[in-house]
């Protein structure tokens, strides 16, 4: 809302939010493979575009669907914020105690967490940032893995330790936040492309390209991202076992537009054993 009023020029009257619980805020005591993916996080907000409640439909990239209808079109998204994990509970992954108790609900960081740390217990864990950081409290859990953007955005700059790229290669459009619209409304395409963020569009998209090209979904452990380097981005993906005991990671430098996901996506799993490529396989 203040991306478009700014950029527009417009009074506090002009733009209207209208807040809405999705599904899968509600629904916490299960993992989100099992209770119906990420369309939990957005059909109460695409229905509501379109029953003409709203205009446009603000989403996390990172929940939103791989494959979408096409009466959907993500038409921008703003500046990418911190795409690292942070660790909530611990110094550092070495220090966790032997067989301690991590809470996530992610296949991507379990896998990670497992590949590094095969002693440690993987416990379900969801909810929004209060609720996973009270489970810590309370003992449910001796650590978790939560996303620096989230907590940056509430202020939280200071909580847990900044996890390196290198071990947690992050989930693909993490940090990103995108604008959705139905691909009838054309009206509405000027006002989002004067907040959209050309770098972190670019970007996300070649990760989902990724994924789509993977075959990557909520069961899926896999983790991408991408930077643009003028005409050109660099990919780096990564998909895993479950437990993380086979890994399977690769970089692409390609011109934008180009095939590069697609590419990185048969290189992976061409090297991938039965297993892994069963996991991916759609």
């Amino acid at each position: 809302m203040a991306a478009i009023k700014l950029a527009h020029n417009l009074p506090d009257e002009a733009v209207k939010l209208v807040p809405m619980l999705a599904t899968g805020d509600k629904i916490q005591d299960r993992p989100l493979a099992e209770i119906g993916g990420k369309a939990l996080w957005t059909k109460e907000l695409e229905r509501a575009l379109i029953d003409d409640q709203i205009d446009i439909a603000v989403h996390s990239m990172k929940d939103v669907e791989t494959w979408r209808t096409d009466i959907f079109v993500i038409s921008a998204m703003l500046p990418r914020a911190d795409v690292h994990d942070r660790l909530i509970g611990a110094a550092s992954i070495d220090d966790l105690k032997q067989g301690a108790r991590v809470g996530t609900s992610s296949p991507r960081r379990a896998a990670q967490l497992q590949r590094l740390r095969p002693d440690l217990q993987i416990v379900p864990l969801r909810g929004n940032v209060a609720t996973r950081l009270a489970h810590i409290d309370a003992g449910e859990a001796d650590a978790t893995l939560l996303a620096a953007a989230g907590l940056d955005r509430l202020d939280m700059t200071e909580v847990g330790t900044e996890l390196s790229l290198d071990a947690f290669l992050p989930a693909a459009s993490q940090g990103a936040v995108g604008i959705d619209r139905l691909a009838s409304r054309a009206d509405i395409i000027p006002i989002l492309e004067a907040i959209n963020d050309v770098e972190t569009f670019t970007a996300v998209n070649a990760e989902r390209a990724f994924l789509a090209a993977v075959g990557g979904n909520c069961h899926s452990p896999v983790a991408a991202l991408a930077r643009v380097e003028g005409a050109r981005v660099r990919l780096r993906a990564e998909i895993f076992t479950a437990n993380g005991a086979e890994l399977q990671s690769g970089e692409r430098l390609y011109a934008i537009g180009g095939d590069g996901p697609a590419r990185l996506a048969q290189e992976l799993l061409g090297k991938a054993s039965a297993e892994l490529r069963g996991i991916f396989a759609s």
